[in-house]
């Protein structure tokens, strides 16, 4: 139902800004890191007007001063960002993300309001422990969930199946939790409570083999291949479409928020969207 109505906001191709997103926050570590702290996710600042870091610190890179393995890990995300999207869907993409920057958001301020109550922990300086680090993970984790049987090459060496590597990694997830503190467990917790939801309401349906996703790629290729050649054969798209606007040529395909009715007062089946349906000039 969502998706239906939103769908057509979805960003394509998500991933790839993400990652001019951290390209453009290593240009500025490079000019002039310390600008970085002005970036953060601080709800301290954030109330007292600095509403720009709930944007911006989705810029701030992981830290990595090796720029081979910088290049590989942005190569790598915007693979496996690009393999979910064709699997998922777009908008279920899009979902994943921004509910998990969303939470993250959530955590921060939650984390706030603690030291506010109980003193536990400085209320400034909450921003610098939070990062799309855990949310570029949790994108690991859905990929390791939907390709679990799929291959990697480990160092570019050794083989090994991705489900593996989302064990590993979870295991250390949970040594971190258990070795640090409440700002461990809010920022770990927030930033991957996204693949919570998605594999508790998602299980069943998202463990893909690689072949499974290749026939569901082509059955799409083959679906849209056949609506484009009947397309031109007909010369239009009018037979894909049941209503269209005298006025402004939209369709019901191309915008379903559109209400379409034939008017009595014109000679011939001419019908109108709900935005000209009482402002043409009938046809005698």
């Amino acid at each position: 139902m969502f998706e239906k109505k939103f769908g057509k906001y979805a960003i394509h191709n998500i991933t790839l800004y993400l990652i001019i997103c951290y390209a453009f926050g290593y240009l500025i570590e490079f000019v002039n890191s310390d600008f970085l702290y002005y970036l953060t996710l601080e709800p301290a600042y954030i109330l007292r007007g600095q509403i720009w870091r709930l944007i911006t610190w989705i810029i701030i890179p992981p830290s990595n001063s090796n720029l081979f393995f910088v290049l590989i890990m942005l190569y790598f995300y915007y693979s496996i960002g690009s393999s979910l999207e064709t699997v998922w869907g777009t908008y279920r993409l899009n979902v994943y993300l921004f509910s998990g920057l969303l939470f993250t958001i959530l955590g921060s301020f939650a984390l706030y309001a603690f030291s506010l109550f109980t003193g536990a922990i400085p209320a400034i300086g909450i921003g610098i422990a939070f990062s799309t680090y855990y949310i570029n993970m949790s994108l690991f984790l859905a990929y390791a969930a939907t390709f679990p049987n799929m291959q990697v090459l480990l160092f570019f060496i050794i083989p090994i199946r991705v489900k593996v590597l989302g064990i590993i990694y979870g295991i250390l997830l949970v040594v971190s939790c258990l070795q640090g503190g409440i700002v461990t467990w809010v920022v770990i917790g927030s930033s991957l409570l996204n693949f919570v939801v998605f594999f508790l309401t998602s299980r069943q349906k998202i463990r893909l083999s690689p072949k499974m996703t290749a026939t569901r790629v082509r059955y799409k290729n083959a679906t849209n291949n056949a609506s484009a050649r009947r397309n031109d054969s007909m010369g239009s798209v009018n037979m894909i479409t049941k209503h269209k606007c005298a006025v402004c040529g939209r369709t019901d395909k191309d915008h379903p928020e559109l209400e379409f009715r034939f008017c009595s007062k014109c000679n011939g089946n001419y019908e109108y969207c709900s935005d000209h349906l009482f402002t043409h000039e009938h046809i005698k």
